[in-house]
């Protein structure tokens, strides 16, 4: 199947609640408190998990607690798309909105992290190539 993406997707686990949505049109929705399970990122935006069904084309503010460089991002998300998992569980798609280029660094840190461990390991197992 052919990639469509803008962004590489890098698997990642963190936690946010969205508490609240909201639309250009001045449309909010508040007291959702929907627990959301953070399953990939990218440069353009990330894929989670909740059991809450939260609408498509509506936005949200989030702060992201990247563990392993220490960092944070505050962003504006909205959500692009929905599948069903399993169960009662719901796949949701977002992506970035107005996110500038200068929070690149912190993408970077995260892909030579993630990125470089897959690399790492696939490099050191049945190549039969040593490395010096």
């Amino acid at each position: 199947m052919e990639e469509h993406r803008r962004a590489k997707r890098i698997p990642i686990t963190m936690s946010l609640e969205v508490s609240s949505l909201f639309k250009q049109d001045y449309v909010k929705v508040e007291n959702i408190h929907a627990p959301i399970q953070i399953q990939n990122i990218s440069r353009s935006g990330i894929g989670f998990s909740t059991e809450s069904v939260l609408p498509i084309g509506y936005y949200f503010n989030a702060k992201l607690m990247f563990e392993e460089t220490k960092e944070s991002l505050s962003c504006v998300v909205r959500i692009v798309r929905q599948a069903k998992k399993e169960g009662t569980i719901r796949f949701y798609g977002c992506e970035f909105v107005g996110m500038a280029s200068v929070f690149d660094y912190i993408f970077d840190d995260i892909e030579k992290e993630k990125l470089g461990e897959d690399l790492d390991s696939e490099g050191s197992e049945g190549s039969g190539e040593e490395k010096s």
